[in-house]
């Protein structure tokens, strides 16, 4: 099964507040397309620092992704 969570994640990234974001907008948004198709959800890009980031709402939790060894990671999570 192919998922958007075992995809590499080659685009460029910065690292803001120890968290590895996207560095380009469009590159972001690109894996939000793609994520959103995945788990049936609008997802939309975000800027936080110098880097963007990946939002939705999932069962009814907000959810911010970014990258983590060339994976999409939630970078949210409670707990």
């Amino acid at each position: 099964m192919n998922t958007v969570f075992a995809a590499p994640v080659f685009d460029t990234s910065v690292i803001y507040e120890g968290k590895e974001l996207f560095k380009g907008k469009s590159a972001a948004e690109n894996w939000a397309k793609k994520l959103g198709a995945e788990l049936d959800c609008a997802a939309t890009v975000q800027k936080i620092g110098t880097g963007w980031a990946i939002c939705g709402n999932v069962d009814g939790d907000d959810c911010i992704w970014a990258i983590h060894g060339q994976r999409l990671k939630r970078i949210n999570e409670q707990g």
